[in-house]
Order: C-alpha cells, then sequence, then structure tokens
C-alpha cells in the first residue's frame, strides 16, 4: 500500500539534511569564515588601536584637560545625553500611542510624516534654526520691529547653547523611539487591552499600566539608540559651541596635534559608548516576546472626541511642522538667495564625491554583512556568534573614535613601509593608506555595519532552515544556496540595508573631516565649512540635498512598520 507523503515526512528528511550538513561544514564553509572573519577584524581593529595608543602615548595633554576642560566635556557630554533621551522617549512613545490607537483628522498622513524629521542631520537643523532664531534672524527681528524694542530690552532664548544643541537632536532622533514604539504598539493585542478596560482601567491606566510596559523594550532600544547618537555627534556641539567628548576628540587631534591626548579622550567616549551597547545587549537579552496566538486582534482605533483630537493633532503635528516642515521652509529660503550654483562643477564635484563614497561604502558594508549573517547561519557557533557582536559594537562608537583608531595603525604601517624602503631602496614610499579613500570607506564600514547585519538579519529569520536543507541535499554548495536560494529571497533586506548605509554615509560628519582624502569634499563637509564661517545661507544648498537623498529609505522603513501587523 502506498503511504503518501505529509509534511511530517518531509520535516523528518530535512532534519535528517540538517544533521548530515553538519559533518561537511568544516571543510566547506572555510571562504565563508576567512571573509566575516576578516570583517570582524576589521571592526574590532579601531578599538583595539585607541586602547594601544591611549596607554602608549604620554599623558601631559590628558592631565591638562583633566584640570581644564575634562570635567566640562563630562558634564555636557552626560546632560545632553539626558535631555535628549526624555524628550525623545516623550515625544516618540507619545506620537506612535496616538497615531497607533486613536483616531482623529490626519492621522494616516501623520504617521509616515513623524518619520521624516530622520532624514535630517541635526547639524543641518541647528544651520536652519540659527538663521530663524538668532539676533539678526527673521523672529527677533519681527518681534523687535512690532514691539519697538531695541537690542536690550527683552530676553530671547540662546539657540547656540546646550539647551538649543538638545532641542536639535531630540526633534531628529525621536522617529527613531516612534518607529520602535509604534511597531511594538500594533504587535500588542486588543484583546488584552480591552481586558483591561473591562476591568475598570481608564484609557490612561490601560497605556501606562498594561501596554506601555509591554512596549518596553522597544522603546528602551529607541532611546539607547537616541543616546548613542547623542555621543556620537559632532556638527551640532561643535557648530553650537558646546564642549563635549567629541568636540574634543577633534580639538586634541587638529588644534593641539596631539594624537595621544585624542586616543585618551576617545577611549574614554568608547568605554561610555561600550557601556551603552552592553545596556542595550541585556535589553534586548532580556526581552520575551509571547505570541498572541489566534486570540490576537488588531487594535481597533479608538475616536476621539473634537477637544481631545485638536488635542492630538497638535501634538502630533508639532515635531512634524519643528523638525522638518519648518527647517525646510527655512533652509529653501536661504539656498534662494545665497548665490549658490547647485549645478556648478564645484558642487557637482561634491556631489559626485558623497555618492562615490556613500555608493562604494554601502556595497562593502552589505557584502561584509552577508558573509558574516551567512556564516552564522551555517555554523552557529561561538565563533559565528562572536563575530556578529563585534560586528555590532560599531554602531555604538563615534564617527571620531573609529577615525582616530584607524588612522593611528595604519599611519605607523605606512611609517614602516617608508623607512624599510628609504634604507634599502633609498625611495621615499610616502603614504600609502593614511589619507586615502579606503581608509575612510573601512571606517564607514565599521561605523554603520550594525546597521546593515541587522537588516540582513531580519529578512534572514523569515527563510526557514529546512529550506536550506533540502538545497543542500539537492546538491547546491554553500555558494550556491546563497546564490539561488537566499539573495533572491532577501533582495528587498539587501536593498533596504543599502539604502540605509547609504544616506548614514551621506549624513556623517565627523569621520569624514578627519579622514578624508586632500581635497575631496563631500556635501557634508562642504556645508560644515560654510556653517563654520558663518555663510548659513551658502549651507542651506549642500545641506538640502543631503535631506532629499535621505527621504527615500525613510519613507520605506516608515511604511514597512506601518504594513507589519503580529500573525
Amino acid at each position: 500500500m502506498d503511504i503518501a507523503p505529509t509534511s511530517l515526512h518531509f520535516r523528518a528528511m530535512a532534519d535528517i539534511s540538517l544533521k548530515s550538513i553538519k559533518l561537511f561544514r568544516p571543510r566547506l564553509q572555510v571562504p565563508v569564515r576567512g571573509i566575516a572573519l576578516f570583517v570582524a577584524l576589521l571592526c574590532l581593529l579601531p578599538m583595539i588601536a585607541v586602547l594601544l595608543a591611549a596607554f602608549s602615548g604620554g599623558h601631559e595633554t590628558l592631565a591638562h584637560l583633566a584640570e581644564t576642560t575634562l570635567p566640562r566635556y563630562a558634564g555636557n557630554s552626560l546632560l545632553l545625553v539626558v535631555l535628549v533621551a526624555l524628550g525623545t522617549a516623550i515625544v516618540g512613545t507619545g506620537t506612535a500611542w496616538l497615531v497607533t490607537t486613536t483616531k482623529f483628522p490626519g492621522v494616516r498622513v501623520l504617521e509616515i510624516a513623524l518619520a521624516l524629521p530622520l532624514a535630517f542631520p541635526a547639524y543641518v537643523l541647528a544651520y536652519g534654526y540659527t538663521d530663524f532664531l538668532d539676533h539678526p534672524g527673521l523672529v527677533q527681528t519681527t518681534l523687535r520691529n512690532v514691539m519697538g524694542w531695541g537690542p536690550r530690552d527683552y530676553w530671547f532664548p540662546e539657540i547656540r547653547s546646550l539647551g538649543g544643541a538638545a532641542f536639535m537632536l531630540i526633534l531628529v532622533l525621536y522617529p527613531y523611539v516612534y518607529l520602535l514604539a509604534r511597531a511594538a504598539f500594533l504587535q500588542q493585542s486588543g484583546t488584552v487591552l480591552l481586558a483591561a478596560r473591562t476591568l475598570g482601567h481608564s484609557s490612561w491606566s490601560t497605556f501606562f499600566r498594561v501596554a506601555l510596559p509591554m512596549a518596553r523594550p522597544a522603546i528602551a532600544g529607541g532611546i539607547l539608540l537616541t543616546v548613542m547618537e547623542t555621543i556620537a555627534d559632532f556638527g551640532t556641539v561643535s557648530y553650537f559651541g558646546v564642549q563635549t567628548f567629541a568636540t574634543g576628540i577633534y580639538q586634541s587631534w587638529f588644534t593641539m596635534a596631539d594624537r595621544a591626548a585624542a586616543a585618551q579622550l576617545a577611549l574614554c567616549l568608547l568605554s561610555f559608548a561600550l557601556l551603552l551597547a552592553m545596556l542595550e545587549r541585556s535589553q534586548r537579552g532580556g526581552a520575551r516576546h509571547h505570541g498572541n496566538s489566534s486570540r490576537f486582534e488588531a487594535l481597533a482605533p479608538n475616536i476621539l472626541p473634537t477637544g481631545t483630537a485638536i488635542l492630538a493633532f497638535c501634538f502630533c503635528a508639532a515635531p512634524v511642522v519643528l523638525g522638518f516642515v519648518l527647517p525646510v521652509i527655512v533652509l529653501g529660503t536661504m539656498a534662494v538667495g545665497s548665490g549658490q550654483d547647485l549645478l556648478s562643477p564645484r558642487y557637482l564635484g561634491f556631489i559626485q564625491n558623497s555618492i562615490i563614497l556613500a555608493g562604494t561604502a554601502a556595497i562593502c558594508t552589505v557584502i561584509g554583512a552577508i558573509a558574516i549573517g551567512f556564516y552564522a547561519r551555517l555554523t552557529q557557533t561561538k565563533l559565528a556568534r562572536a563575530a556578529q557582536e563585534i560586528a555590532r559594537i560599531g554602531y555604538a562608537v563615534p564617527g571620531g573614535v573609529i577615525a582616530v583608531g584607524l588612522l593611528v595603525p595604519f599611519a605607523a604601517f605606512d611609517n614602516q613601509i617608508d623607512a624599510w624602503m628609504r634604507e634599502y631602496t633609498g625611495i621615499s614610499t610616502g603614504l600609502l593608506f593614511t589619507g586615502s579613500i579606503w581608509v575612510l570607506i573601512i571606517a564607514y564600514l565599521v561605523r554603520f555595519m550594525a546597521a546593515a547585519l541587522s537588516t540582513y538579519d531580519s529578512g534572514l529569520s523569515t527563510i526557514n532552515p529546512h529550506l536550506d536543507a533540502v538545497t543542500r541535499t539537492l546538491g547546491r554548495s554553500p555558494f550556491g544556496m546563497l546564490r539561488s536560494v537566499h539573495l533572491p529571497i532577501l533582495t528587498p533586506s539587501l536593498l533596504t540595508a543599502s539604502l540605509i548605509v547609504f544616506i548614514d554615509v551621506m549624513k556623517e560628519l565627523p569621520a569624514t573631516l578627519i579622514m578624508r582624502p586632500f581635497n575631496y569634499d563631500t556635501l557634508a563637509v562642504q556645508a560644515h565649512r560654510l556653517a563654520s564661517d558663518e555663510r548659513l545661507d551658502g549651507a542651506a544648498v549642500p545641506s538640502l540635498v543631503i535631506v532629499a537623498l535621505g527621504l527615500l529609505p525613510v519613507i520605506l522603513v516608515c511604511r514597512g512598520v506601518g504594513r507589519s501587523r503580529a500573525s
């Protein structure tokens, strides 16, 4: 009697195939393992170099800084982190809850619009608001004309301050919390919240006692991301004159020409960043996701009464207006009267340099993420997991720290080659690697590998491991399986990862300032240079180009979150 095959038979065959594949792993995974470990070592190199340079150099400059500006660096950095964390938590969580669980006019538009400020670099926002709110700006000039006041007859908040820097960072970083919190709220079953309401809890009580605790891991993860971005920020705090560790590293490297002091300051910032990375890792590791089972029901939006709907709309629209609409209008007005020609050969060169750097870095970073993720998928060993964790650390390391950590070893290597060539051939090679575009690409790869790897892993988690087993049973090699099965399925995830890295590189400033080749300027560098010279009208032109290029991936990510539903 013939027995029709069932899913259990196929599952058993796949399990047998998985076990048999393990016998061939050591021989088959040597190329994959080599590439993955090489990329992981590149990500680890800056941290090792910073550690060695900090302890091998003199401590005179650091001792002087400890007596003068180091306490100010630490205090300003800590206060900035606290303000940004609180602001992004309130704005991101509050707006996510309102657009997910309530219904009011304009809510569908605000779902996407609330993510748009993420396309703005914080330093670009700072340029626009300085021109708008500073003493000669539109707001104070209008106020003096209307009220008849003189320059000393009134008080106005100083935008170029630590509070102003925190405000800029909150406006561009709250979307991290918003996107993660909204995804968490979308995955919560309406039956759970309805049960809380039937037990006598009000809407506020249900939010604080039920919904918020369930979404806490996602919200905490978003806040930690904003904190990491805050300690890594250089453009905003530098332009506003706020002394933090990021500005101290740059000043020690260029102004004082003391690379040992820069490495020692970088080590302080690296220690804090790694502590945050450990907190984020423990937060993810301690989180538990329980399926909603067959009782899951999508959240039914609560229709708000007119007065409450107006308040909800204003609360959700305010960060969009302040973080996107108003800056675009201000920067657009500045750009029109700036006299900068975006189509001139000079500006086309800036755009070309930016696109070449961002495109090359995106390709190299995604290839590295594929190597590390695929190696971990095939072997699932401690070494593979360690490579993944090392690759993820770079996102917590500021660009200035990575720049110092790469320039130190590559400069030493260049000097060794030059000394050897002088001794044996009498020819000076100069700097072969330091100051080249490829070292800068490595810095971008280290900085943004975590973003590409997370996106790749998210897509890879949707592929059942039994599909790998069946593919191998049919005679495919690991590279054949990657080429014919994984990559076609993961094309959307890889495209998203490429877009994210591309835009992050376009916005990145400190590593580009320190490591770029001579006379190789990008849009970000040009905007920073013009703003540093108080030529804000000119800085508006490259700033708007950066924002325009950042809109597409932001909208794609937001639409992806909106389509996500627990199943």
